[in-house]
């Protein structure tokens, strides 16, 4: 169902167009050495793309630089464990791997802020009220993010989600990008307890 137009939403793609213009434009040179070291030390593709829910469960593609090598039966490479390198745990750690998702952010596809976008997969495991996180276009970051990342259970992290579709606003916005530089410089809330990022949803039921 589409969503409701928001007051602030209007403000909030311009403001997301003007912002990942200026960033495209200005990180062209760590976009491009960060390209580069992924080419060098992981190989090719550079960039990792996958389908993921957007705005009314509209399915786009993400883009981000890979930070895990191929699967390698051979060498061992086979779990995210086993093909997360210290390269890729550091790519992830400062966010560099989100990069390329300022080109989504520019096409209309996400915002700088929202609910991260997730698996297709889970479209059918939410609840009608986890469902509407997708009330909004999915962001580089978000409440959850902001509050923890990956250390925080599914069920935080989607009610934390439906909290900023009801509270968005440019305020909220801003609180979460400073949240979330802090939460990027101190390396913090990366991992979930047993995981390199978050285990599935749905995993944990059984």
């Amino acid at each position: 169902m589409p969503h409701r137009l928001h007051r602030y939403d209007r403000l909030k793609r311009i403001l997301d167009i003007g912002g990942a213009a200026i960033s495209l434009l200005v990180l062209s040179p760590v976009i491009a050495v960060t390209a580069t070291l992924v080419a060098s030390k992981l190989g090719r593709p550079v960039i990792f793309a996958q389908a993921r829910p957007g705005l009314n469960g509209q399915i786009f593609t993400l883009y981000k630089f890979r930070s895990m090598r191929n699967v390698d039966v051979a060498k061992g490479w086979v779990t995210d464990e086993q093909r997360l390198t210290s390269f890729g745990e550091t790519l992830r750690a400062t966010s560099l791997d989100e990069l390329p998702s300022l080109w989504n952010v520019l096409r209309g596809d996400m915002s700088f802020v929202g609910p991260r976008p997730l698996l297709v997969e889970y479209l059918e495991r939410y609840t009608p009220e986890q469902a509407r996180r997708h009330e909004v276009r999915p962001g580089i970051t978000g409440l959850a993010q902001a509050s923890g990342r990956n250390t925080l259970t599914w069920e935080r992290k989607f009610a934390l989600d439906v909290e900023y579709v009801d509270r968005r606003s440019l305020s909220v916005d801003l609180r979460i990008l400073v949240a979330t530089a802090r939460s990027v410089l101190a390396r913090e809330g990366i991992t979930a307890e047993g995981h390199v990022t978050m285990s599935k949803f749905g995993d944990e039921r059984g």
